[in-house]
Formats: C-alpha cells, structure tokens, sequence
C-alpha cells in the first residue's frame, strides 16, 4: 500500500533535493540500465556501500510494478465500497482475537508509544491480511524501477537509496520480497522509512520487518514521531486523525482504518 513517507534522513533528502540528478528518469525499460549506472554514482555519494551497490546492479525494470502504480483503482472506491472490498468486517473479527490472544504485547506498545491496539491491528490487517500476504515482488528491483520512473522519481529516490542501505545493513536481501512498490514486512513500510523508523520489538538485537513484533513496534514509532497524541481520539476530526494520514495518501483508506480500529478496540 502507498504511503505518504517522505524522508529517510536528512542527508538522504538534503542529497535528493539538491541540483539536478545525473540518473535520467525514463517511461520504460529501455533506459533503465544506464540510469542504473549513473544512479550508483549518486548512492555511493549518499553512504551506500558495495553490497547495495551490487544489488542496484543485479535490480530488474519491473513491469508489474509500474502496471500497479498505473491502475490503483481501489482508492477511487466509496468508502463503504472500499471496506467491503478489503474485507474490513474480516479484519475487526480477526483483529479483535489478536489482541485478546497477545493483549500483553498489546498493551505494551501502547506503554511506549501511545499508540492502541485497534490502530496497529488495523493497519497490520489492512496491508498484508495480518502477515498473511507480504509481497511477491523484489523490494530491490520494485523500488528502483519507481525511482527510475519519471512519474514520481522524486519522491522514489530516497527510498531507493534506503533500500540499499537496508541490503548494506544486512536488514534485506537482494533476493526480499514485498508488495509491487516496494514495501516490506507485516505493515509494508517503504524502505526509507524502515531505515528511519525500525525498532526492535522482541528483543532479539536486530529489526526484522518480518518479525510481527518488530513491523508493529516500528509501525507504533513512525506513528507517534508523526505525533501521535496518547490519549487522543483518532477518527476524523480528532487529533490523531492527522497522523493516521501520514501513513496513506488515500482519504478512504484513512477513514476505513480509524473505523476499524475504534471497532477492534471496541
């Protein structure tokens, strides 16, 4: 699911955003490998190491992404269409199991962040059906096709080059799989926010956005560094509201997940 993040860190957006970029952006494939080309000239110059930079080598144009950005039909829905269509009866019922079966985890998320239960829970069924479906598209190849593309390359670059730095870090693989514009794990974070945002959940030293811990503590600190207000309603016209829409552009994807989470944390 697209999302509204827009930086990695400072100096990745201060690099985005300065004089024109040597890597041309293109409408198709056939200019990908020469922007592959001169765009690891601008990755080296942002920190990323040998190992993203062969990643960026061995990344595919990928077809199937540019088809989904081109045709993402479901945001044009109403919005009781739109919950219909994503099962969002399915998600509360599940939702709200979840939480009783792992209502300690729950709570102590909200500990930390402020954040309740029924907003992560909404977003984690929502984005990959609770982990159910994560993506099948490489994280790699996905996300420097749409840094690639000149219909969004801006916003896409810093998230190419997160995506790299996560393959330095060990975080990702080359080989990672996510959804068709790059998000990864549980919640689908875009790689410049995984960057950003990562925490560890369960303790174990590492942030793996395919351990449920770790992408629903991450998903519980990008939403309170966004300002997330413990304590403060999140439907429309509330104050957290806001916050739910740094996490998608879609005003009915953002109406549906304040609806499901005030319905699971009943």
């Amino acid at each position: 699911m697209l999302r509204t993040f827009f930086t990695t860190t400072a100096a990745i957006c201060a690099f985005a955003a300065g004089p024109a970029l040597a890597a041309q952006c293109g409408n198709n494939a056939n200019g990908f490998d020469q922007w592959k080309n001169a765009f690891a000239q601008e990755a080296r110059a942002a920190g990323v190491g040998q190992r993203g930079l062969n990643a960026l080598a061995n990344a595919r144009y990928a077809n199937g992404t540019i088809a989904a950005d081109r045709n993402q039909k479901s945001f044009k829905y109403s919005l009781s269409k739109f919950m219909q269509v994503r099962g969002a009866d399915t998600i509360v019922a599940q939702g709200r199991k979840r939480k009783a079966r792992n209502a300690g985890f729950y709570q102590s998320l909200e500990q930390r962040f402020g954040v309740p239960a029924g907003v992560l829970l909404a977003i984690h069924g929502m984005e990959t059906g609770f982990g159910g479906f994560m993506g099948d598209s490489s994280v790699v190849s996905a996300i420097t096709t749409l840094a690639y593309d000149c219909r969004r390359s801006d916003f896409f670059v810093p998230h190419a080059i997160g995506a790299l730095k996560l393959v330095d870090r060990g975080a990702i693989t080359p080989n990672t799989k996510g959804a068709k514009h790059g998000e990864l794990g549980h919640t689908q974070f875009l790689p410049g926010n995984a960057l950003r945002y990562g925490v560890d959940g369960n303790g174990d030293g590492r942030v793996d956005f395919y351990s449920e811990a770790d992408a629903l503590a991450s998903t519980a600190n990008f939403l309170r560094q966004k300002g997330w207000q413990p304590g403060a309603g999140y439907q429309e016209g509330q104050p957290n509201f806001r916050v739910i829409q740094q996490w998608n552009a879609a005003g009915v994807y953002q109406k549906a997940i304040a609806i499901m989470a005030s319905r699971i944390d009943g």
